[in-house]
């Protein structure tokens, strides 16, 4: 059967495969504010492309597409640049000094990250009269103060955004809060059971692998809840209700402005157990090393408790004391013996994804000693991680097979394209539902995937695993959950106007 292709005067002939949820998901993007959500690996950039197309044809403004990492915005680039029929496309990020930006905004489309977009339009470099479509890619991340809501803000009158996920927050005020902050009128949602999307998902199989920690990585662990307890029995003495079970990090954290404006005598051992279960929740995931490498920068800080938590506090210094000791006869994560296990029996590549810049040099370390060709993928944060450049070549000596394996941190979970992927480990998992479908989504495009988990039994690992499964799930309902209330608040607002 002959392949069909997108025809359009400004898209490059025979290059884009027709796909007709696509195009109707474009059709409809392009009449009002809207929020595609789309699973990984379907053609959200596709869709992008297709819109873009129609507003040039208009010629009624520049294209502006947004996305997080400077990675994501040159893949967009290319992508662009390797379609659109036009010539004055330009991308910039942060490492683009001011007077090459003042040249590269000029042009009819932009691609840029978030952060300077932010900064151009505060600094009047850049006007947002220029535009008339704006594209936010992975626009889950349009909370708080991230800089797509301070963009948004910026917009007024007859400019259409865009907005594109592959899933909503599982938290019903966070995707309100995006809706909001980007002003959608529509939700455009396809899942992997619509019947026009069905046949081109591939199946992923997932194998959850329990692993067993190591007897002498559960004296540390013993040593850290024991220093744990004694912070929390202080706590409660101090009239803090706070659980003798769910002893969570986001539980201390969510007492913080409580104890620092009502219980300032609680502010010492508060303090003291959230570092004490950011240690706790390394160790368990990551390792002896990274939880070694999280103490040594730690102890170097200056706060509520260090030098009592690291001097004096007996469990604390045994626990660091017995890493120590392990760490010298090689004892590392049960998780790495695993991984080994696992990759043995992989011909093809695979993405490692692991939440900690330490394990993934520990991981990385680990697979070059097995004579696999090896290389890491993190983003650039001050003054170490890769630079916008270094990530890009990275990536792309993946994609050409140079690289079989590529250890990554949270940069690589949003939107890389790499459909050779057939296997996808998660190192540690995360409480989370978008970054778990982001994380999955890496693999299972142009053919049948495999998705590993390891969990280490009795730590934090179990507990993510659940929080995330119950996350995941309310995720899935949600983007009928927003339609509902647009068309509850489209109603409300007619009827005033009636």
């Amino acid at each position: 059967m002959p392949q069909d292709y997108i025809s359009h005067k400004f898209i490059k002939s025979n290059s884009i495969e027709s796909r007709q949820y696509q195009i109707s998901l474009a059709k409809d993007a392009i009449n009002q504010n809207s929020l595609v959500v789309l699973p990984t690996g379907l053609g959200k950039t596709t869709i992008a492309l297709q819109v873009i197309a129609d507003y040039i044809s208009q010629a009624n403004g520049g294209v502006l597409f947004l996305a997080p990492t400077r990675v994501l915005v040159n893949q967009h680039y290319e992508f662009l640049k390797e379609n659109v029929l036009l010539d004055d496309i330009g991308i910039i990020t942060g490492e683009d000094l001011i007077d090459k930006r003042k040249k590269l905004w000029i042009n009819s489309i932009v691609c840029a990250t978030p952060e300077i977009t932010r900064n151009d339009l505060k600094r009047q470099i850049v006007s947002p009269d220029q535009f008339s479509l704006v594209i936010f890619d992975e626009a889950h991340r349009a909370i708080g103060d991230y800089a797509y809501t301070a963009i948004a803000d910026n917009f007024l009158g007859n400019v259409r955004f865009l907005a594109m996920t592959a899933t909503l927050p599982s938290e019903k005020q966070k995707a309100e809060e995006i809706v909001k902050s980007l002003r959608i009128q529509t939700i455009l949602q396809k899942t992997d059971e619509s019947p026009d999307v069905k046949p081109y998902i591939q199946e992923t199989k997932t194998q959850w692998i329990n692993v067993e920690l190591p007897l002498e990585m559960k004296a540390i662990q013993t040593c850290l809840r024991l220093a744990l307890d004694e912070r929390y029995t202080t706590l409660r003495k101090n009239g803090i209700q706070i659980s003798k079970d769910n002893k969570s990090l986001s539980a201390l954290l969510r007492i913080r402005q409580y104890v620092l404006t009502q219980n300032r005598r609680s502010a010492k051992p508060l303090f003291t157990a959230i570092r004490i279960t950011y240690a706790l929740n390394i160790l368990e995931a990551h390792g002896v090393t990274s939880f070694l490498n999280f103490c040594d920068r730690t102890q170097k800080k200056k706060g509520a408790g260090i030098k009592e938590l690291f001097e004096v506090d007996p469990n604390f210094t045994r626990a660091v004391q017995l890493a120590k000791i392990a760490q010298s006869k090689g004892i590392e994560h049960s998780k790495i013996i695993k991984l080994e296990e696992v990759l043995s029996t992989v011909k093809d590549k695979a993405l490692i994804f692991t939440s900690y810049r330490d394990s993934v040099k520990v991981i990385n370390a680990k697979l070059l000693d097995m004579g696999i060709k090896s290389e890491i993928l993190i983003g650039k944060a001050g003054e170490s991680g890769l630079k916008q450049q270094k990530q890009i070549e990275t990536v792309q000596r993946f994609r050409n097979d140079e690289t079989k394996v590529l250890v990554a941190t949270r940069v690589g979970e949003e939107g890389l394209d790499i459909s050779e992927v057939n296997l996808v480990v998660f190192y540690d998992n995360v409480p989370s539902s978008i970054r778990f479908i982001q994380r999955k989504g890496r693999t299972g495009r142009k053919m049948a995937g495999r998705l590993v988990v390891l969990i280490a039994k009795d730590t934090i690992d179990e507990v993510y695993y659940w929080i995330g499964k119950r996350k995941i799930n309310s995720a899935k309902a949600m983007g009928n959950k927003l339609s509902k209330k647009l068309a509850n608040d489209s109603s409300e607002s007619l009827d005033e106007f009636l």
